[in-house]
């Protein structure tokens, strides 16, 4: 079976590769590229937190000359990959939230006090809920610095589009509503709905899934929880079934 993995890189490579180690075949269509911002990060002083919701922010960190200053401070990423990530930068003091922002708040107001100072959120240019807004209204101050931004692809690559009008394109894994959507939308521009409609769209969350409404009713499996082994999970089981559907009678 063949799946489209369509994260940004290096992700998309990495999952890729986990993929191939199922006995799957997939191939890497990455359709958004993080462009970093370190400059962004221009003063830690009065920080007593940060928040990392993206291993980009953390990457555009470690090009920032403050990165020696952050890690001496404690961390919150939104998800076990983004606390790898920080980690692998330095960090000590890592607190892990639900793998999403939906109660990531609530989560760092039960560890952190408002009155113990400053929380830095590493933000990309487009954010998902309002966790800085969320925070705000339990009391804390939040700076919210943009430190990275992700373009979308223009079109699929001409292999991709290939693949997918022969049918050789078994399933696509989509990670991230902005993702489903900037998918959704190549798939129409290139006339590609109907081969869309009979592939299986392995979607991290509901949110992702709904992100597709667009292709109209299209085959989708979501993941019981928005983690790397949940959508190995779907992947690995959508894979095994396409497979014995194909078996020779």
């Amino acid at each position: 079976m063949l799946f489209l993995v369509t994260r940004p890189e290096p992700e998309s490579t990495k999952l890729k590769g986990l993929i191939e180690e199922l006995g799957h075949e997939a191939v890497a269509e990455p359709l958004m590229e993080a462009e970093l911002m370190p400059e962004a990060i221009d003063d830690l002083e009065g920080v007593t937190a940060l928040i990392a919701t993206s291993r980009n922010a953390l990457r555009a960190l470690s090009q920032s000359p403050y990165l020696h200053d952050a890690v001496a401070i404690p961390l919150f990423a939104v998800g076990r990959g983004t606390a790898e990530e920080a980690r692998h930068l330095g960090f000590e003091r890592i607190a892990i939230g639900p793998g999403s922002v939906t109660g990531f708040a609530a989560a760092i107001a039960g560890t952190l006090d408002p009155a113990d100072g400053l929380i830095l959120h590493l933000a990309g240019d487009v954010l998902a809920g309002d966790l800085a807004g969320e925070l705000q209204e339990l009391g804390f101050r939040v700076l919210q610095p943009v430190v990275y931004r992700m373009k979308a692809a223009e079109a699929l690559s001409d292999g991709t589009r290939e693949a997918i009008g022969e049918g050789a394109v078994d399933g696509v894994v989509l990670m991230s509503p902005r993702t489903a959507r900037i998918y959704a939308g190549l798939i129409k521009r290139h006339g590609l709905t109907d081969a869309a409609a009979e592939m299986v769209h392995v979607c991290l969350s509901d949110a992702v899934a709904r992100s597709l409404s667009a292709l109209g009713d299209v085959p989708i499996e979501v993941a019981e929880a928005p983690s790397l082994n949940a959508i190995l999970e779907v992947i690995q089981q959508v894979g095994d079934r396409l497979d014995d559907k194909h078996l020779p009678l």
